[in-house]
């Protein structure tokens, strides 16, 4: 088979010729230029605007295929809520220094947990979902999670003060919804009880309620599940039903142990 029959087969096998890898690419871009405008105290917030829009003008082009939606003008109302995701980030990593006994600083909050930047790339990409912008909230959320092991779709709704601690492995479903106050740990699952096509406008992940606290490789599935408020749910447990406020949930593995006496 000569070169030109394998690149005419190639061609012939793509199925999508509108697959533009740019796009992926330039929001990653675009992610890293709005993380360090909110919080690199070396930037000119000023200067980094007019190069966000600028960014966000190429996203437009290479994202917004329909032609009757108004993506040019999301750029405007997102700029206006830039302060509001700043203020909710702060409250975030101030729920952090004051729960891990680990944290030293505010700084290394900031700079080294992994957890707060994927909370941060979430309420950044979460304004865009909000307006319907195609794509690119979702390759905000992904490019976070490549770098951090948190998967949390744009479309989740997390309130104030939320906590991932060591991050990795956690899922957080797109119809989520997230109250003030809660802490998760690593491996955590909100999640479908079912996956079909059909429930995609349909409330299919849990809510969890304020000042909740789960422990890792817990898995909590369902849209009608809520986790009460003030509940501590254990490690390893598998919910599909609602919790009461207040409660304490524990798996209790069998665990033994067998002894070889010396030689």
């Amino acid at each position: 088979m000569n070169s030109e029959t394998i690149i005419q087969q190639i061609k012939q096998h793509k199925k999508q010729p509108h697959l533009d890898f740019r796009l992926k690419q330039q929001t990653e871009t675009f992610t890293d230029t709005l993380f360090y405008t909110l919080f690199d105290s070396n930037t000119d917030v000023a200067q980094n605007l007019g190069l966000l829009a600028k960014q966000f003008d190429d996203l437009v082009t290479l994202a917004c295929w329909e032609t009757n939606k108004p993506c040019a003008k999301v750029w405007e109302n997102y700029v206006a809520q830039l302060p509001i995701v700043l203020e909710a980030l702060n409250l975030d990593a101030e729920a952090i220094l004051n729960c891990d006994p680990a944290s030293l600083s505010i700084q290394e909050v900031y700079m080294a947990y992994p957890g707060f930047y994927a909370i941060a790339i979430y309420r950044l990409a979460h304004v865009f979902y909000k307006k319907g912008f195609p794509m690119v909230p979702r390759l905000m959320t992904e490019y976070a999670h490549r770098q951090t092991g948190v998967d949390i779709n744009p479309g989740a709704t997390i309130g104030k003060s939320f906590f991932i601690d060591h991050a990795t492995g956690v899922v957080i479903g797109e119809t989520a919804i997230i109250k003030d106050h809660v802490k998760i740990y690593q491996g955590v699952t909100l999640g479908a009880l079912f996956v079909a096509k059909s429930l995609k406008e349909t409330k299919r992940h849990p809510t969890i309620e304020s000042n909740v606290t789960i422990y890792a490789n817990a898995t909590i599935l369902g849209g009608d599940t809520i986790i009460g408020k003030n509940c501590i749910i254990g490690g390893n447990a598998w919910i599909t039903k609602s919790v009461p406020a207040n409660s304490k949930v524990f798996h209790v593995p069998e665990i033994k142990i067998k002894t070889t006496p010396d030689a």
